[in-house]
């Protein structure tokens, strides 16, 4: 399948989660949402529906303070971002201990994955899988 047509169907599901997509890399993208409920949501629903076209998604994600750098974001923030998304598998949504907690009575079930070190970034980091709604 055509990276167009795989943007495409991204892009269709995004537009339900208010998505600011920021940045693309090879078949990847990066985005910033309103809130990480809304995050993990819509990082499910794109790994539903590329599912759906035979395509296993890997997301992961991480909130914290970033930098603007004129229409992108930088910062370590978006950095253990992309170390948390790297641990995911095919078809998983894993986010770091700050987003679970920031999403607490949200209704969203985790599966503990245990502390990882991630490249770059001091310390162990606990990550979670997304499991449920």
């Amino acid at each position: 399948m055509e990276a167009e047509t795989r943007y495409a169907r991204s892009g269709d599901v995004s537009i339900s989660y208010q998505v600011t997509e920021l940045d693309t890399a090879g078949d990847g993208f990066f985005a910033s949402f309103d809130g990480p409920a809304r995050g993990i949501r819509c990082a499910r629903a794109i790994t539903e529906s590329m599912r759906d076209l035979g395509i296993e998604v890997r997301a992961g994600l991480h909130t914290g303070e970033c930098e603007r750098m004129n229409a992108k974001v930088g910062g370590i923030a978006v950095h253990i971002g992309a170390r948390v998304a790297a641990e995911a598998g095919p078809g998983e949504v894993v986010v770091s201990s700050t987003v679970k907690d920031l999403v607490a009575g949200s209704g969203i079930a985790f599966r503990d994955r245990g502390a990882a070190e991630l490249k770059g970034v001091p310390g162990e980091w606990r990550l979670f899988a997304v499991e449920g709604p």
